[in-house]
């Protein structure tokens, strides 16, 4: 019978099987082989080009071969790393992504390597990608909760917190717009909000660029978020960069910014607004009357700032910025020479050093003490090009300021008002409720000079490099000049409280090294754990005790009770500890100081305190492995004690702790102990606005009508650092409780998930739980992080969601360690039955 349809039948066709190819497959297999020995072999470079060659050719091998090409990545990584091959090294991890492009170890992996080069943006979009590809994945959560600190800086979030910050910008932008200023430059628009603020004030053309890659996808999300996505044009780039027509197609007629830090000036914003009076605002055309300026002129928002300052007594900015005891743990610090903090501000403008620092006046433990009045030490108008033009050829300004108030000079305390318009302004004060903090430039002088009653101090004002630099230089005293930023050994040290014998000391002590004028530059943080005396001294009962200990072990094992002690220190940065053990005698001491002048330092303290000079030595100069720091000291020997440095200044355990010290205690002699041997971590319940704001966007409603807060807010981290937990804003309730130990001695003693129950002292909303930790060295010999005195800061876990509470219930707290990460979350729990 014939077909009852002549159309053809669609099937499926047959798909042809592919031919082998014998000498291809041999490849594939001899790479592979060949990966593998190498491999064996530690050959880690010449086994990744056989990996890449074998998964190219042969992409089914891929999830058989992605643990092995995984390991051979890294290793090859960290070869490369070592030898300064930083191209080779993103090479290959580029060429690990053409293969595993959603392989989120290597994304992680990758991100770390970017991140400790500097390129933070880059980190972070591989460590959230890592994080899109497995949302548990805890070493990229905790990577990108490190480098969230950085991309979005703490401030943006009080920023945006901060109602009348925002409502000030908003009425100038409203009223310059309403002028007839309609088209609008936002440089350094962060999340976008004061462009979205003139486009709602009705300016028809709004531009706005960043520079920051974070700041700028987040900027984008914003505006689209907020249906401006095709009235807002956002450059990713430098203002200084733009040019008319290229970038923007016309000059603008107003120019919105806050580009400033608490130095008024270290953003850049004069080189910025310089350049946009000339390539991209319009010429401001001079009239009488400010209300009649046309709207053709150009206007910049803010208009212009006042600078305010005085000299201030403060011991938390001293111990951070100079040596201010004469000895520490057995050492005498007379021959250190000079040493400084990086931040130094002379009349003279020096690459090296930051000419201030900043600080939140009103949050310094111990509180500090004003010298003068507060003085006017600038004005700036930065609707004048040619004074912003004419600003760092300004002669010194040179002020003499009457002393209201005796005390030691420490620092000038600089802030400033900013001027948005004739009606509007902002004050960075220190007793203002704002999120600036003040910039702070420190005094370095050889002794602690204190002012007088009827004393005058010479401040001199300069901005010869576009910074704002402040110098206290002279003193005039009953008609005479007292010369502070050139200290001679007659300099009188009225502040003193020395007997003449100490004085005397010093003096030697300065003419001994008067004719070495050693300039040494420690971090802040190095110069306040040197000037940790309590530390010092905790550090050297435990290495006495610790030697005795092994002596008595030796005398008892009738082995030579003079045989020397190997002590290893592979604390970060400048440190004595090497020092203070080979003070002990019969030690050999190793530093992991790497900075030739701070090895000088050392090296001078040794002779000076009449430690031998073989008992100390500086071996781990370039060693970037756990593998390389810690060896044998000799081939027959190991070590007494491995000093490690365990907690970070910003108040966080060191990454990979845990690792350090168990390879450390492979290294140990019989006796020998690692320093600290344990870590107690403490904390308790607190309710604290602050830590809210300071975290996130607060609140349901939208700031200034525009909703920011759930795109910024995916950069809130779960632990806030670098508290002070004595002068933070909050209510505690309820007593301090042990949270978590971590034992670097005994490795079956720990774990990495605890459950404490805390009691509510006082009702409340638990909003964050601060920690800080006590540090045992050796026994019941313990330093705690929340010393007075301590270099360390502390830090806090802000709660997602606040829990209210009442008097005497009880919470339950989950501690997790991973990684040498700390995490906490809290929960109410039963009620304990009473007795």
């Amino acid at each position: 019978m014939p077909n009852a349809s002549t159309k053809p039948k669609h099937g499926r066709r047959t798909r042809r099987r592919q031919r082998e190819d014998p000498a291809r497959n041999e490849l594939v297999s001899s790479s592979l082989e060949s990966a593998q020995q190498c491999l064996f072999n530690q050959d880690y470079g010449t086994a990744f080009v056989h990996y890449l060659l074998a998964l190219n050719l042969a992409p089914v091998f891929k999830d058989f071969a992605r643990d092995s090409f995984r390991f051979t990545l890294f290793k090859w990584a960290e070869e490369l790393d070592s030898l300064g091959r930083i191209q080779d090294l993103f090479s290959c991890y580029e060429q690990a992504l053409e293969l595993f492009p959603d392989d989120e170890v290597i994304l992680n992996s990758m991100g770390e390597h970017l991140f400790r080069m500097g390129f933070r943006d880059e980190a972070a979009g591989h460590f959230h990608k890592a994080l899109k590809m497995r949302p548990d994945y805890p070493e990229a959560r905790e990577n990108f909760y490190r480098v969230a600190n950085w991309l979005v800086e703490r401030w943006h979030f009080l920023m945006l917190n901060d109602r009348g910050r925002n409502q000030k910008y908003q009425r100038a932008i409203e009223r310059a717009v309403q002028s007839g200023r309609s088209t609008v430059l936002d440089i350094g628009t962060g999340t976008g909000i004061l462009g979205m603020c003139a486009k709602r004030a009705g300016a028809a053309e709004v531009y706005a660029c960043e520079l920051s890659k974070t700041m700028y996808e987040l900027a984008c999300e914003v505006v689209s978020a907020n249906g401006l996505g095709g009235q807002i044009s956002i450059l990713h780039m430098k203002s200084l960069e733009m040019e008319v027509p290229r970038d923007i197609p016309q000059r603008v007629s107003l120019v919105v910014t806050e580009t400033v830090d608490a130095g008024l000036f270290g953003e850049g914003i004069i080189e910025s607004l310089i350049h946009a009076w000339h390539n991209l605002l319009l010429p401001r055309q001079t009239v009488d009357e400010e209300n009649s300026e046309p709207s053709a002129s150009g206007r910049v928002i803010p208009a212009g700032a006042t600078v305010f300052a005085m000299a201030v007594e403060c011991p938390e900015i001293r111990r951070h910025h100079r040596l201010c005891v004469p000895s520490v743990g057995g050492l005498s610090l007379g021959a250190c020479g000079d040493l400084r903090s990086p931040v130094s501000c002379s009349s003279v403008p020096d690459d090296a050093m930051e000419p201030y620092t900043t600080e939140r006046l009103s949050r310094l433990p111990g509180g500090y003490t004003a010298l003068t009045q507060p003085f006017t030490a600038l004005d700036i108008d930065f609707n004048n090009v040619q004074e912003l033009e004419g600003l760092t050829s300004r002669p010194v300004h040179k002020l003499w300021l009457p002393v209201t108030h005796e005390g030691r000079l420490d620092a000038l305390a600089v802030w400033f008002q900013l001027h948005l318009d004739q009606d509007n302004s902002l004050s960075t004060g220190p007793e203002e409720d704002t999120c600036w903090e003040q910039a702070i430039y420190p005094v370095h002088t050889t002794k602690d000079f204190a002012l007088k009653l009827g004393d005058k101090l010479l401040v001199e004002v300069s901005c010869r490099d576009a910074y704002l630099r402040l110098c206290s230089v002279a003193v005039l005293r009953d008609g005479t000049e007292i010369r502070l930023d050139k200290p001679s050994p007659d300099l009188p040290d009225h502040g003193s409280n020395q007997n003449p014998e100490a004085q005397l000391c010093t003096a030697l002590a300065s003419l001994q090294t008067d004719h070495n004028k050693a300039f040494c530059v420690l971090e802040s943080a190095e110069m306040a754990l040197l000037n940790n005396e309590e530390y010092h001294k905790s550090f050297q009962d435990a290495v006495t005790k610790l030697f005795s200990q092994l002596k008595l072990a030796n005398q008892h094992k009738r082995q030579n009770s003079s045989e020397l002690f190997y002590v290893l220190d592979v604390s970060e940065g400048f440190s004595l500890l090497s020092l203070i053990a080979a003070g002990q005698g019969h030690v050999k001491a190793y530093s992991s100081v790497e900075k030739s002048k701070q090895q000088e330092v050392l090296k001078r303290l040794a002779r000076s305190n009449n430690i031998p000079e073989e008992s100390l030595e500086f071996w781990l100069n370039g060693a970037e492995e756990e593998q390389g720091v810690f060896q044998r000291p000799s081939t027959e020997k190991l070590w007494s004690a491995i000093m490690l440095d365990c907690v970070e200044t910003c108040g966080l355990i060191r990454q990979k702790l845990m690792d350090k010290a168990s390879l450390a205690r492979c290294l140990l002699e019989e006796g020998g102990r690692i320093f600290p041997e344990r870590i107690v971590v403490h904390g308790l319940l607190v309710e604290s606005d602050t830590l809210l704001l300071e975290s996130a966007v607060q609140g349901q409603e939208p700031t200034l009508g525009f909703n920011i807060a759930p795109f910024i807010n995916q950069f809130t981290v779960p632990v806030h650092v670098f508290l002070d937990f004595s002068t933070l804003e909050c209510k505690r309730l309820s007593e301090s409780v042990e949270l978590f130990v971590l034992d670097l001695m005994d490795t079956n003693a720990n774990y990495t998930t605890r459950q404490v129950k805390v009691k509510a002292t006082s009702a409340g909303r638990v909003t964050a739980i601060p920690f800080w930790y006590h540090i045992f060295l050796f026994e019941e010999i313990c330093v705690s992080t929340l010393s007075q005195h301590s270099h360390w800061k502390q830090a806090a876990a802000v709660l997602q969601e606040p829990l209210e509470v009442r008097a005497g219930e009880w919470i339950c707290l989950t501690v997790n360690l991973h990684k040498s990460t700390i995490t906490i979350s809290a929960q109410r729990d039963q009620p304990q039955p009473m007795d």
